[in-house]
């Protein structure tokens, strides 16, 4: 994982900014840290040097936390499940974690994250989502 990440920022994202572009990814550092740390225990400050070695000082601009209780996120994701179903698996608490995981860190930089209430209808999601962008980035305007 962590070797396929340094390639992507190499060959991938790191040229497309570099050329001017928007690059939009649905995982990176912050997954890293909820997922891996918060919710597995894995030593959370090991994790941060990790991700200074393979991105140096580079985090995205905006970083967008879409947020649900573990229930609704749960049911959404039994509703959907095709053969991937490793992370459901983990139960409730784990869950719970990461949730608390993503928190704590739109809590600790509020200047990059934005947590997004994610229980709420498409459209209403959506607009937040666009409203984030706009007063972030200064697009879409």
């Amino acid at each position: 994982m962590v070797a396929a990440r340094r390639r992507h920022l190499l060959e991938t994202v790191w040229p497309a900014l570099d050329a001017g572009k928007f690059v939009v990814s649905d995982r990176f550092a912050d997954s890293t840290m909820a997922y891996q740390g918060y919710g597995g225990g894995l030593d959370r400050a090991r994790l941060a040097e990790l991700h200074r070695l393979i991105a140096e000082d580079f985090m995205p601009d905006l970083t967008l936390i879409f947020d649900v209780p573990v229930e609704i996120g749960l049911a959404r994701a039994a509703a959907r499940r095709g053969s991937e179903a490793r992370f459901e698996a983990k139960g409730r608490d784990y869950h719970e974690r990461v949730r608390q995981g993503f928190l704590a860190i739109a809590k600790a930089e509020p200047k990059r994250c934005v947590v997004i209430d994610a229980s709420r209808d498409l459209e209403t999601v959506s607009a937040a989502t666009l409203q984030a962008m706009r007063d972030r980035l200064a697009i879409l305007a």
